[in-house]
């Protein structure tokens, strides 16, 4: 199949032909002919299989010949409003579609206006559609297609109420579109309220999965490690666009300084930028100006960033749901994809039930690092040996060898320790699988042990 079956009105046509669209992909040759029906529609697809072609190339249709007068798009994020704004004009254009993007942090005169005149398309971000509609101030904007994307995405920002009240608002006569990479329950009950008998469809079945462009790797690491890891990892992968995720605002920006120190080309996100430094950040980005963003989970939700070659977990994500979302960012459009996690021993367990609840294959890796000890390798040595029990024979020895000059001594005996442990500092990021084996067996241990003294105390 190619675009032509469709029969698209020829203004629209022109602009898909520019376009360079040739196929419609699964996601597109399922929904369009069911959008041109007018029934209402739930699409289960992940961002970057043309979900936006899919439902905005049919309301376009319908907008250039006449069906309709208006529709409404809403998105999760200004940036995912701004991303298929800039999609459904360039496909339009030749057809003399006009589209507006409403959200907030702006003011509300220019896009009360453009709505007044009559704009055809408006794609909008939930707070600000809400508090629109809520002061009445675009009572004339009644869409007859409705489209939410992203809304799982939705649920997560916690914008499920405001989407229910914005509904209230348009009427009942109309075409709805939900669509979702995935189908959590709230999103089925909100699917059962807004739409009326929707067509079902989904590409999210095995030959879709990510698993399938995406390689998911892993390294265990020290705690202190995790700079020197990130640095290594940097250097050695072929990177185009990255994006390296931390859990807190405070090490996206650590991490971003630290970056920039070693010479990098990174910028931070997070939800403490002010509207108008991100959008600075976020087109540098798109731009390839900078090729590394440090962010967080809630920084990164509705970020659609085009050749992201690889996703870097700098701290394992807090649930299998953020896990999925990251790593979604890359392999898109059927393009391979690198994701790698730096865990430790202690969040091995964490990353075990990650893997075995979004049926991730991911495998172990190490990394070659450099000839010397750095400081941090030094430090992580100096615990271990603080650490370390005193053996029962020691004194013996120690008595045994008493002709041998003490610093000298010293140094023979560190040097032993240090030929038992360098293969996992310094010379090489990340415990092998033997190592690892063994470190999780003594922390079960250790946890058994934790647990029994436990039992004991509550006994007595």
């Amino acid at each position: 199949m190619n675009f032509s079956h469709f029969n698209f009105h020829r203004d629209l046509a022109k602009g898909v032909k520019i376009a360079g669209f040739k196929e419609p992909s699964p996601i597109q040759e399922m929904a369009i002919p069911i959008i041109e029906s007018g029934k209402d529609l739930v699409g289960q697809a992940h961002t970057g299989t043309g979900k936006t072609a899919a439902f905005g190339l049919p309301m376009m249709d319908k907008l250039a010949k006449g069906e309709i007068e208006r529709a409404l798009v809403i998105t999760p994020t200004r940036e995912l409003a701004t991303q298929v704004a800039d999609e459904l004009y360039h496909l339009g254009r030749f057809a003399g579609i006009r589209t507006l993007t409403v959200y907030g942090g702006v003011g509300y005169g220019r896009q009360i206006a453009l709505i007044h005149k009559g704009v055809q398309i408006v794609v909008a971000t939930p707070g600000r559609l809400k508090d629109l509609y809520r002061k009445g101030k675009i009572d004339v904007l009644n869409p007859e297609i409705v489209v939410l994307d992203e809304a799982d995405e939705m649920l997560d920002m916690g914008f499920l109420d405001e989407i229910k009240e914005i509904f209230e608002y348009i009427p009942q006569n109309r075409q709805t579109l939900l669509f979702s990479a995935t189908m959590p329950e709230p999103i089925k009950e909100l699917a059962n309220h807004i739409l009326y008998q929707p067509e079902f469809i989904s590409v999210v079945g095995d030959e879709e999965t990510t698993n399938n462009v995406i390689e998911q790797r892993y390294y265990v690491i020290n705690e202190n490690q995790r700079d020197e890891a990130i640095v290594k990892l940097l250097e050695t992968e072929k990177t185009n666009k990255c994006i390296i995720f931390c859990r807190m605002k405070r090490e996206v920006d650590r991490l971003t300084e630290y970056l920039q120190a070693q010479g990098f080309n990174a910028a931070g996100l997070h939800g403490d930028l002010e509207q108008q430094e991100r959008e600075v950040v976020i087109k540098a980005y798109r731009r390839g100006e900078t090729k590394i963003m440090v962010a967080t989970d809630v920084a990164a939700r509705g970020l659609d960033v085009k050749d992201v070659t690889h996703v870097f977990n700098y701290h394992i994500p807090f649930d299998p749901q953020s896990y999925v979302h990251r790593i979604g960012r890359t392999g898109r459009a059927g393009k391979s994809g690198q994701a790698i996690t730096l865990v430790t021993t202690e969040e091995f367990r964490e990353l075990q039930r990650i893997q075995k609840e979004v049926g991730a294959d991911m495998y172990l890796a190490t990394l070659q690092g450099g000839e010397a000890l750095d400081e941090s390798s030094l430090e992580y040595l100096a615990d271990q040996v603080r650490d370390m029990s005193v053996h029962k024979e020691a004194k013996h020895l120690i008595e045994y060898l008493g002709e041998m000059d003490r610093e000298l001594l010293l140094e023979k005996l560190i040097s032993c320790f240090l030929e038992k442990e360098q293969p996992n500092v310094g010379s090489q990021i990340g415990f092998d699988q033997n190592t690892v084996d063994s470190m999780m067996q003594e922390y079960s241990s250790e946890k058994k042990a934790v647990k029994n003294n436990n039992r004991r105390r509550k006994r007595r």
